[in-house]
């Protein structure tokens, strides 16, 4: 018997029992759809998430206050005499730019009859270049700015949309910060929303302005954060050990007993594969036992098979046909109906992945699902192994059938 005419019998096999065929290879359908939303949903969410990390600048540490690790009791806030020092050349020959930052959540911004609650930053001007911040209209915030204490606000394009309904024409344009008027000088650039957060959703003014007027901290010269850019991507190491050095120094702390925490974007995006293999070992588990059962649901289903045609199979044993062929009969039967389940689970997971993606970009997390040609070819290949690997038993079965005893049987 051909390959090609063993096709044939298995698509009428299959096509008389249609209803039965169709609830076999559910397990299959279910265990294939999750393999290939979970790959397309990984790497959606992966390249999104990458994506907005490297959108935060480029060859950057986070350094913050306080570290886990050492426990301590009392931890030195980071000041802007911290930035000073790490912003020394002489110091930290591997540092390009440094740009101290402190930041309210939740600030209440009015213009007009509208308002709405943003998240506030006070900067200073090197944080545009650090953060690779441009601005669509007007103009950034400078030293001028800074010194003066000035009443001047940067304006995130959401920020811009929800307060005026546009984005453009509002250099000059007064908003009022929690009650206290501010002048408008520019809109920034969109930088986009994602699942690591918006950064179109807020609004930047003088960190001099900041801390006196909005965001009051215990110690004026507290920061919250100190950005630090090296100056290459391959001095990133360097630089985070001349910044260490000098927290160190000026906090008057030892190697292992630090009162900060410097992170790189590639600690950053480690996490992220962490969390990503984490989620994606759990539903692999989800998949592999839709798998297993849809395989065990496909040998039985064919054992049930036999047993039915076991009079057929004696009397094609009868008419000359070999065990060669029984054998190819059934396991392509067998192969058929989960490689039908796995394409149509290839196609429920495109559209699982495909409705996560609409939702996220529903609620502002957009990110785009990708469906590669390998989770394409894994599925289909492993349908079909499954197939294979669970039509053996039932095969062989049927192919060691005695022509007299089949064609005896009732």
């Amino acid at each position: 018997m051909s390959l090609f005419q063993a096709f044939i019998e298995a698509l009428e096999s299959l096509n008389s029992n249609k209803l039965r065929s169709g609830l076999t290879i559910l397990g299959i359908v279910i265990g294939v759809a999750a393999v290939i939303a979970m790959l397309a949903i990984g790497r959606g969410a992966q390249d999104s998430i990458t994506g907005a990390i490297s959108g935060i600048g480029t060859n950057l540490l986070f350094v913050f206050s306080g570290n886990e690790q050492a426990n301590l009791r009392n931890i030195r806030p980071l000041t802007i005499q911290d930035a000073e020092a790490i912003g020394d050349p002489f110091l930290a020959p591997h540092v390009a730019a440094v740009a101290p930052f402190i930041q309210s959540g939740n600030v209440i911004v009015a213009a007009g009859g509208e308002q709405t609650r943003t998240s506030l930053g006070g900067v200073t001007p090197t944080y545009f270049q650090v953060r690779n911040f441009r601005v669509a209209e007007g103009e950034e915030i400078n030293q001028e700015h800074l010194l003066g204490r000035a009443s001047v606000a940067l304006l995130g394009v959401e920020v811009a949309e929800k307060l005026f309904g546009r984005r453009e024409g509002l250099v000059g344009e007064t908003i009022r910060i929690e009650g206290q008027p501010f002048r408008v000088i520019g809109v920034m650039e969109e930088k986009g929303g994602s699942s690591f957060g918006s950064q179109d959703d807020v609004v930047l003014i003088p960190m001099t302005t900041a801390r006196t007027r909005i965001i009051r901290r215990s110690t004026i010269n507290r920061v919250d954060l100190i950005l630090v850019q090296a100056v290459s991507a391959r001095d990133v190491p360097q630089a985070a050990e001349e910044v260490a050095a000098i927290l160190r120094e000026r906090h008057r702390t030892e190697v292992g007993a630090d009162d900060f925490t410097i992170l790189s974007q590639q600690d950053f995006l480690q996490t992220v594969d962490t969390i990503l293999g984490v989620f994606t070992t759990f539903l692999g588990g989800i998949a592999a036992i839709s798998l297993l059962v849809g395989g065990i649901g496909i040998m039985n289903i064919m054992l049930v098979s036999v047993s039915e045609r076991t009079r057929e199979i004696g009397l094609r044993k009868a008419l000359g046909a070999r065990k060669r062929d029984i054998l190819i009969q059934f396991l392509t039967e067998s192969s058929l109906l989960s490689l039908i389940g796995g394409l149509i689970g290839i196609l429920l997971g495109w559209l699982i992945a495909y409705i996560v993606g609409q939702v996220a970009a529903a609620t502002g997390n957009a990110f785009t699902p990708a469906v590669g040609l390998d989770a394409i070819l894994l599925a289909t290949i492993t349908s079909t192994v499954i197939g294979l690997f669970f039509g053996i038993y039932p095969a062989n079965r049927a192919a060691n059938l005695e022509p007299v005893e089949a064609l005896r049987y009732e």
